[in-house]
């Protein structure tokens, strides 16, 4: 599948997990562009455009964020309600990609907009496989306004 280029902001603190996302991305024959940062607090300014990420050349407008729940200095659920708070933000489809299978949690994201919830397998290949579906759906499928 071909496409234009698309920024997947990846909200990941989990190295690992990061890299079987990247590897992933990396090996599909759809076009992105992934942006990583390892915590909320990271997330928010990159998609604020403050600090490190002032400059909007390094930090493109995301087309999609993939969004850990477990995060440290700013946790994924208030992330969430901030950028779905903001009419600027609120529009990029956010993702959840967690290890929470639970319940309260999956309420609590779908209660502040996320788009989709996505839980994380343990074993590596159904990871994998999990990402490359995530990759086909929202990255070539999924139909969005200019």
């Amino acid at each position: 599948m071909k496409g234009e280029a698309i920024v997947i902001l990846l909200v990941e603190d989990d190295e690992a997990h990061a890299e079987i996302v990247r590897r992933n991305f990396e090996t599909s024959r759809i076009a992105n562009r992934l942006m990583h940062v390892a915590d909320g607090q990271a997330a928010l300014d990159y998609l604020y455009r403050r600090n490190e990420f002032s400059d909007p050349a390094n930090s493109p407008r995301p087309g999609v964020i993939l969004l850990d729940l477990r995060l440290p200095k700013v946790d994924g659920l208030e992330v969430l309600r901030i950028i779905k708070a903001d009419p600027n933000l609120s529009v990029i489809p956010a993702v959840v990609l967690t290890t929470s299978q639970a319940e309260t949690d999956m309420i609590k994201a779908y209660s502040n907009h996320a788009n989709s919830y996505l839980v994380k397998p343990v074993d590596s290949v159904k990871f994998t496989e999990l990402m490359e579906t995530f990759g086909y759906y929202w990255l070539a499928w999924n139909q969005k306004p200019n």
